[in-house]
């Protein structure tokens, strides 16, 4: 017998099939990125639309798991801001593969133009998180 909680949940992962729905707890391990990342992103990409059962819970489709593959590399990878990142998607700037376009560094000019969107996206997610602890501390 095995004291490790998360080794019967490995083993249900791994037998199912490449294309079953995923709940958010299962892409947030398999991508490694926190599920209230995941949650947020969907305020932010309105292409990304999980399905979702009772009590709100999420299932993804194997399209919305390449989808979020694709926001964690622009993001994360190469660099990309949330603002960025819209931009391409919504001008169909991301090709089947995933890859986007290279941006030029060290240009001036898009520095200028992004960085009052860099700030209004620190600022969002700030005051999200401000908000997620006064709640947090509130049941506590």
């Amino acid at each position: 017998m095995s004291d490790d909680p998360d080794g019967e949940a490995g083993r249900a992962r791994a037998r199912k099939s490449p294309t079953a729905f995923r709940t958010i707890s299962e892409v947030a391990d398999d991508l490694q990125i926190p599920q209230h990342v995941l949650r947020f992103w969907e305020s932010k990409f309105p292409q990304l639309k999980p399905l979702k059962r009772g009590g709100g819970r999420r299932y993804y489709r194997p399209e919305d798991i390449a989808l979020l593959k694709r926001i964690s590399d622009l993001l994360y990878t190469q660099g990309y801001t949330i603002k960025g990142v819209q931009r391409l998607l919504r001008d169909g700037g991301i090709d089947d593969a995933g890859g986007a376009p290279e941006l030029p560094l060290g240009d001036p000019d898009a520095e200028e133009a992004e960085a009052p969107d860099v700030l209004r996206e620190a600022l969002d997610t700030l005051e999200r998180l401000s908000h997620e602890l006064r709640a947090l501390a509130a049941r506590g």
